[in-house]
């Protein structure tokens, strides 16, 4: 090899990192906390290619409601049983939880300052059917970054990679846990009853909030 092949390899080899995305989890509706991140990161990739992991933002986001935060989860397909890939993840519509999760919407922030001017938005989303998982959660978060009136580019994987730990979100985001992340408290339609609930859903702060949802974020 030439004297310029062997000096890029052996940089490939010492520093494994410098050219890699910092990768995120799908997420469907995502947290506070995912979008914050999401937003405040260069180079965000969103995985693939990894072995599909269930119960986690991938298809699940909280919302705060009358009676207490309700989760909201996508019923999905995995066409290779557990070896499915997050890629070839499809959505089951055996049941009805596209009517479910807007009615929950619709109950949860009818009596907030913005609901008149976002729901219509959302309503978007629910009317029509995707093939897979992917399809959905892109469409959700194009449509939030449109409402935060943000524009961030982003790509998708071409692979399974494993990188460094400060680069990877693909676990710390997984799992929708409020109250875990600090945050300055925000008007919320129950907080009366339940008090303030941190790191919900993106769509509860955008409802109550509107446009000074960008100051929590």
């Amino acid at each position: 090899r030439s004297i310029e092949q062997r000096r890029i390899s052996k940089f490939n080899q010492q520093a494994p990192y410098k050219i890699m995305s910092n990768i995120f989890p799908t997420a469907y509706l995502p947290s506070i906390e995912y979008i914050s991140l999401f937003l405040k990161t260069d180079d965000v990739s969103i995985e693939l290619y990894e072995t599909y992991q269930k119960q986690s933002c991938r298809t699940r986001c909280n919302v705060m409601t009358a009676n207490g935060i309700q989760t909201l989860t996508i019923p999905v397909i995995k066409t290779n049983g557990n070896h499915t890939l997050t890629k070839d993840i499809e959505i089951s519509y055996k049941e009805a939880w596209q009517q479910i999760h807007l009615r929950c919407l619709e109950s949860a922030y009818r009596k907030s300052a913005y609901f008149d001017y976002y729901f219509p938005y959302f309503e978007k989303i629910y009317k029509q059917k995707y093939n897979t998982l992917i399809e959905l959660n892109d469409y959700c978060l194009k449509t939030i970054l449109k409402l935060l009136k943000v524009k961030k580019e982003y790509s998708y994987t071409e692979d399974f990679e494993k990188i460094a730990e400060d680069r990877d979100f693909r676990i710390s985001l997984s799992k929708n846990n409020y109250n875990n992340f600090e945050m300055k408290p925000y008007y919320q339609v129950f907080a009366d009853r339940h008090g303030f609930v941190s790191n919900l859903s993106i769509v509860d702060l955008l409802f109550n909030e509107g446009s000074n949802s960008m100051y929590n974020v």
